[in-house]
């Protein structure tokens, strides 16, 4: 409930700030407040993820995808997300977070943001995510067309080798949990 009123803030800057390009980078600023700090006095691990999605927040009503969504009652989901954090945020420190898609597959969306304060890189992210219908997901590269009315082509930029290899290991762990369940409700049921 706190992120509430930053949402409606996104939200309504969104609309009036100018358009992007879906390869565009999307930057907002943020301050720490009381309500986001540990009992380190420090911004805590998770609102770092839930300050970025008001970041893909922002991108999306800023490229046109939020509309697109919204009017054929599509949904974007993340998949999954990996986040290296470099320093700390203390109270009232003011950040910007830069939102930005690095590249597309068959089926997903991945999304690099960064957390800069003071002339450093306070945190980074990749995060992966899809979008969905009443049915399945969309592809991609179908919803990059859609969104670029074909103007540009709807292959995706070179995706990092970084990113190559997180899916590879992401791959593996989604393997080992499946295997890890099958095991555990087997036993149970026993």
């Amino acid at each position: 409930m706190n992120l509430f009123f930053r949402l409606i803030r996104i939200i309504i800057q969104a609309l009036y700030r100018p358009k992007l390009h879906f390869l565009d980078r999307s930057i907002v600023s943020f301050r720490v407040w009381p309500f986001d700090l540990d009992i380190n006095s420090h911004m805590t691990n998770s609102r770092y993820l839930s300050v970025m999605d008001l970041g893909r927040t922002d991108l999306l009503i800023r490229t046109g995808l939020g509309k697109l969504t919204w009017e054929k009652k599509w949904a974007s989901v993340l998949g999954s997300a990996t986040i290296r954090w470099r320093r700390s945020l203390k109270l009232f420190q003011k950040y910007d977070l830069h939102t930005h898609v690095v590249g597309w597959d068959n089926k997903w969306f991945y999304l690099d943001q960064k957390i800069l304060s003071d002339g450093h890189v306070i945190s980074h992210a990749i995060m992966k995510a899809i979008f969905v219908k009443k049915g399945g997901s969309i592809m991609a590269s179908d919803l990059v067309a859609m969104l670029d009315d074909g103007k540009t082509s709807s292959t995706s930029p070179p995706i990092p080798e970084a990113i190559l290899h997180w899916n590879k290991s992401e791959e593996a762990m989604r393997q080992e949990a499946h295997t890890f369940a099958a095991d555990y409700f087997k036993k149970t049921k026993e």
